[in-house]
């Protein structure tokens, strides 16, 4: 099976034959699939910790990725010993401080017969191969806070006018625990984005040491690789809530994947639900959001036996900074000409004001 690519309808199936009870024998007859394909295909699901529910979920590129590219190992007592020790070890390294080397020792502890350091290094990343396809960053507890908007946008209808609305989808989700939180908005003009920023912490309840959106003139007025021009908006908001922001660098994909990703993995969760029902208003979109964001960060991590929310309770949220009391309220600023009759006009709120002789 790693030298030649078997069809992954077949590795679906396969997988849902042996979670219902289905011999080996079974399986291969019946899939035509030779008795070895099926054995590790089968003793990589078991490797994985996988559900078939997730399995089934995941793109044919992604099971490639798992299923056919993979060579499996005898799985001994003791590397399975080492394997049930991962899941632990890497929320453990999402404390500042913490390293491999220091989780070895702890395992070492525990398993004096266990493998040594350079072993123990080389299995860890085989394990996270297996479990996170793609390379990912390494994120710690209560850090970034990553921000952005999806590509696909969702509508409302007007009831008075019949008129489709086109709305806005929001996403927040902290790097460590990858608990997420999502809305709908009219637009992303600064004040909703502003705003959408601030119901994200709220929904936190808490601040995080940074908030990284990408370069949407909404955050950033001019990009640079070194000292962007932050929106005067979003800078007042990160003053206000004791935060700072770092913009994700323009043409740097990977400073802001993890977002993406939230994304892609909403379209299906939550997007997918959305788009052949009919809304009347924003209140209405949002309370239907989040019901399916508590059921998506209620379900078990890919590959491990925690969920996103009971991660973030037990190793993110402590690590927050407290709310302040009084929510953000934007202000503006305008530089206007006074004119002959001694009074300028403020555009924002179309009215004249009388200037002081």
């Amino acid at each position: 099976m790693a030298n030649k690519i078997t069809d992954m309808s077949k590795i679906r199936k396969a997988i849902k034959f042996y979670c219902n009870g289905k011999s080996k024998l079974f399986i291969s007859k019946y899939l035509s699939l030779s008795r070895n394909t099926v054995k590790k295909c089968i003793s990589l699901f078991e490797v994985l910790g996988l559900s078939f529910e997730v399995i089934n979920e995941k793109t044919d590129a992604e099971l490639e990725l798992l299923f056919s590219h993979t060579t499996v190992e005898s799985i001994s007592p003791k590397l399975q010993k080492l394997y049930d020790f991962f899941p632990k070890m890497e929320r453990e390294l999402k404390k500042v401080g913490v390293t491999v080397h220091h989780m070895w020792e702890q395992y070492i502890a525990l398993n004096p017969d266990g493998y040594r350091s350079s072993q123990f290094g080389h299995h860890y990343k085989t394990w996270g191969k297996r479990v996170n396809p793609v390379m990912h960053m390494n994120h710690k507890a209560g850090d970034k806070m990553y921000v952005d908007y999806a590509g696909k946008t969702l509508f409302i209808i007007d009831k008075d006018t019949g008129e489709i609305k086109e709305v806005q989808f929001f996403v927040a989700i902290f790097g460590a625990s990858q608990y997420t939180y999502a809305e709908a908005s009219m637009s992303q003009q600064k004040e909703d984005f502003v705003s959408s920023v601030e119901n994200a912490m709220r929904f936190f309840e808490g601040t995080p040491a940074a908030i990284v959106p990408d370069n949407l003139k909404s955050a950033v007025i001019k990009s640079s690789r070194f000292e962007p021009t932050i929106n005067e908006a979003l800078a007042d908001l990160a003053e206000h809530y004791q935060t700072t922001i770092l913009p994700a660098r323009a043409y740097k994909p990977r400073d802001k994947s993890l977002v993406e990703g939230a994304v892609k993995i909403l379209y299906r969760r939550i997007y997918v639900n959305l788009k052949e029902t009919k809304f009347f208003s924003l209140e209405e979109l949002n309370r239907q959001i989040w019901d399916l964001l508590d059921a998506h960060n209620s379900r078990k991590l890919t590959g491990r036996p925690y969920s996103r929310i009971e991660l973030f309770l037990e190793d993110e949220k402590q690590k927050l900074s407290p709310l302040p009391q009084e929510r953000f309220e934007i202000k503006y600023q305008s530089f206007a000409t006074v004119m002959q009759n001694g009074h300028v006009q403020l555009s924002q709120d179309k009215n004249y004001y009388s200037v002081p002789y």
